[in-house]
């Protein structure tokens, strides 16, 4: 069989990253985009081939579907997406400024759409194509100094939602995973004491780990997930429920 093909974004660090290993390790083509020059040398530890690794600017996105062209004329399909792509800037909505507010729409909201947007043409012409969105617990809950993020991260469950129901009918899935407290970088930052509060809430009493996050995408790519799309599945200990 032809190796499936998967771009993620935001493939640098975190849930990205190790979700790009993990799909290596499965025999999958794996497609790493992010945006800035150290993101392209992180990606060099896990994604050898050159081909494979690619600098997109979500704020200048002119050239986003002339690099998905050269993925697909290269590699003759693209069937899998991960638009995990992320990115805060945190001020409370009297300091925020309208660039704080335009920057993290663009990075974590308007990547969701060009990057979809672009590729599904090509998932339509192969009648296949998995797509996963990684939203956040903040995008149903909100956080103080995090009304830009917050937006960002609950308008991917919309969009997807419209996006699923416009694609089913081609062999697309399209599904979102809303992540809680995961321990990754970003969350190794937050304070002891705050980190402490943030446990009580949540049921299981612990952060989840990039595996818990993994398992769930690992699942909604497969040829198992074919009659699932248009879901937000939540991967939070039980911190947020539907």
């Amino acid at each position: 069989m032809k190796k499936k093909v998967a771009i993620i974004t935001g493939a640098n660090s975190g849930i990205g990253k190790e979700i790009s290993k993990k799909l290596s390790k499965k025999g999958i083509i794996v497609i790493g985009t992010t945006s800035s020059k150290n993101g392209l040398i992180n990606m060099k530890k896990f994604i050898k081939n050159k081909k494979q690794r690619f600098l997109i600017n979500f704020k200048k996105p002119k050239n986003i579907k002339k690099i998905i062209s050269k993925i697909y004329n290269r590699f003759g399909s693209i069937d899998i997406l991960i638009n995990n792509t992320g990115s805060k800037k945190d001020k409370i909505i009297l300091n925020m400024t309208k660039k704080n507010w335009s920057d993290i729409i663009k990075i974590n909201l308007t990547s969701t759409f060009l990057m979809s947007k672009n590729i599904i043409k090509y998932m339509i012409k192969n009648k296949y194509g998995r797509i996963v969105h990684i939203s956040s617990i903040i995008g149903n809950i909100g956080n103080i100094g995090q009304s830009n993020y917050s937006a960002s991260k609950y308008g991917i469950i919309g969009f997807n939602k419209s996006l699923a129901l416009e694609v089913a009918k081609y062999g697309i899935t399209s599904n979102v995973i809303s992540p809680g407290f995961i321990k990754t970088k970003m969350t190794k930052k937050i304070k002891k004491e705050k980190k402490n509060i943030y446990i009580k809430k949540i049921p299981v009493k612990r952060f989840g780990t990039v595996k818990d996050v993994e398992n769930v995408i690992t699942f909604l790519i497969s040829k198992k997930s074919s009659y699932i799309t248009g879901q937000t599945i939540h991967v939070n200990g039980g911190m947020y429920m539907e």
